[in-house]
């Protein structure tokens, strides 16, 4: 597992969507790399790492090394003498595994996960000295506000959801643990991660592609209808053209004329290899887009791919529509957790980020890059098929 000074790096999260591609750009970039993480059910980290390099095409070699632990034990729940082999051999640590469920009724899982366990990794990266410590939060740790965040200290009493809530506690947990342990810290903030810019591929089919598959789903909902005979959908007004293209009646009532704020999970990767090679202590780094589509952008992309019309956004400070047709109930009751990512005013100041990396900025989000991330989705099934090949 030793390497040399600055290529040695202690990675979480490394099975996860983020993780898992930060995990092959240190390999390809040369670090050594060992992830800390948990088997899942009879498949062994190990065996789980070894899966994910074959989809990257990747042969780390001894470069990648796995070590079962538990975040929720005294030293990782590994025994003394493994416990101070990792120690010794520690360098810097990138923490990036997290509970994402953003529903209220996960409310004590997300926060064991996000916070509780905190404290047996913060007593590594003192044991061990590490070098440094990367925290991988997420730009909404902001909270409920508008107008510029800036790449400070969470100040926010009101959140959106428990996840959001879970980082910014977990963000000052951490600060406050590096402040006494002298471990130097980064935090990262990610906006809206999708898949690759280029290729498409992903592991997980959340967030934007949540909103899209639920407007598959109630699209194939009404052409099944239809070509059955059609009474339901007519009522409602919904009908094939003679191209084959549904007219679905989707009132998409939002409070105000915002922006989504995307990045491609490429320029995810890339940020953090700069910051890792060139980030001082204390800071935080917003990694989101500089100019980020608003929903009615991602509306033309949705209905254009799955073959659509119909779909009109309306603003309204209510946000709620008071004579919904059958598509659009459905619809509200599917996206209502993303409803404040999809009008979106915060603005996120990128000026440290922007130092580090040189001006390196995500690209702009096209119907191209649209079309290829969602072309894969369906082909793995939205996620259904397993790892995606």
């Amino acid at each position: 597992m030793q390497g040399e000074s600055g290529r040695s790096i202690i990675l979480t999260g490394a099975t996860g969507f983020l993780g898992a591609f930060l995990m092959a750009g240190l390999l390809e970039r040369g670090y050594q790399v060992t992830v800390l993480g948990r088997p899942s059910g009879d498949m062994r980290l190990s065996d789980r790492l070894s899966r994910l390099t074959r989809w990257f095409s990747i042969d780390p070699g001894e470069k990648l090394s796995a070590i079962e632990t538990d975040f929720s034990k005294k030293h990782l729940g590994l025994d003394d003498k493994a416990y101070g082999n990792l120690c010794a051999n520690a360098g810097k640590i990138i923490h990036c595994a997290s509970d994402t469920s953003f529903a209220e009724r996960n409310r004590e899982r997300v926060m064991n996960t996000n916070v509780e366990s905190l404290s047996s990794l913060l007593d590594f990266a003192a044991d061990s000295r590490a070098e440094h410590l990367y925290y991988v939060s997420t730009a909404y740790a902001c909270g409920r506000c508008e107008g510029i965040c800036m790449e400070t200290p969470v100040t926010a009493q009101s959140f959106h959801n428990v996840y959001e809530e879970s980082k910014a506690q977990a963000e000052e947990v951490i600060r406050r643990s590096c402040e006494d342990s002298g471990v130097p810290l980064s935090i990262l903030r990610p906006s809206i991660v999708y898949g690759h810019s280029k290729s498409g591929r992903a592991l997980k089919f959340n967030a934007l592609y949540y909103c899209v598959r639920s407007i598959s789903y109630i699209r194939d909902i009404f052409v099944n209808d239809i070509r059955q005979g059609g009474g339901k959908s007519a009522k409602w007004g919904s009908f094939l053209d003679d191209d084959g293209v549904l007219y679905l009646p989707l009132r998409i009532h939002l409070p105000n004329r915002g922006s989504v704020n995307l990045i491609p999970v490429d320029y995810f990767v890339e940020t953090v290899l700069c910051i890792i090679g060139h980030s001082g202590t204390g800071e935080i780094y917003h990694i989101t887009c500089g100019d980020p589509p608003d929903i009615m952008t991602l509306s033309e992309y949705t209905q254009r791919f799955l073959g659509v019309r119909g779909i009109r956004v309306l603003w309204d400070q209510a946000g709620k529509i008071t004579d919904p047709n059958p598509a659009e109930e459905l619809f509200e009751r599917l996206f209502e957790p993303y409803r404040p990512y999809l009008s979106d005013n915060r603005i996120f100041d990128r000026s440290r980020t922007q130092d580090v990396t040189h001006g390196l900025s995500a690209p702009l989000f096209t119907y191209e890059i649209f079309e290829n991330c969602m072309a894969y989705a369906v082909a793995c099934q939205w996620g259904k098929a397993g790892l995606p090949r």
